[in-house]
């Protein structure tokens, strides 16, 4: 937690396809800046798979600091 990264791996469910996440939290002013990468291991197209994983992961994130605003 106090480096601000969090790398991890997804594994497609079919055939095992592997794909690397890493996700980097920084200060930025009063606030803070959050980075996400998404990349498939093996081969040349993902079918959209990486980013609709960074889209689900930043409309989760924005659903909880919303729920924690309030």
């Amino acid at each position: 937690p106090e480096s601000g990264l969090i790398d991890a791996t997804e594994e497609s469910f079919w055939f095992g396809f592997k794909d690397d996440i890493m996700i980097r939290d920084r200060s930025a002013g009063e606030g803070s800046r959050i980075d996400i990468r998404s990349t498939s291991r093996v081969g040349l197209s993902d079918l959209g798979a990486n980013a609709k994983r960074i889209r689900d992961l930043l409309d989760e994130i924005e659903t909880r600091l919303g729920k924690a605003a309030a």
